[in-house]
């Protein structure tokens, strides 16, 4: 996420950059020491999707104050 943002990784933190997510599971996170994406926790597909053939997670990228 750094790299694509073209920022260090303490402007990350300057930034406040968050992830949000619908529902109450956070099932990503990013990664405080490479500014990777990365996931949060064990992610079940059969729990999440039972019956949907295409399994879809949607997560915001929030980047607080100018860029």
């Amino acid at each position: 996420v750094a790299k694509d943002l073209g920022l260090q990784l303490p402007a990350l933190i300057e930034h406040g950059v968050h992830i949000t997510e619908r529902g109450r599971t956070q099932y990503f996170s990013l990664h405080e020491k490479t500014g990777h994406l990365v996931t949060a926790e064990r992610i079940d597909r059969e729990e999440l999707c039972e019956s949907v053939q295409q399994c879809v997670l949607r997560c915001e990228l929030i980047v607080e104050g100018e860029m």
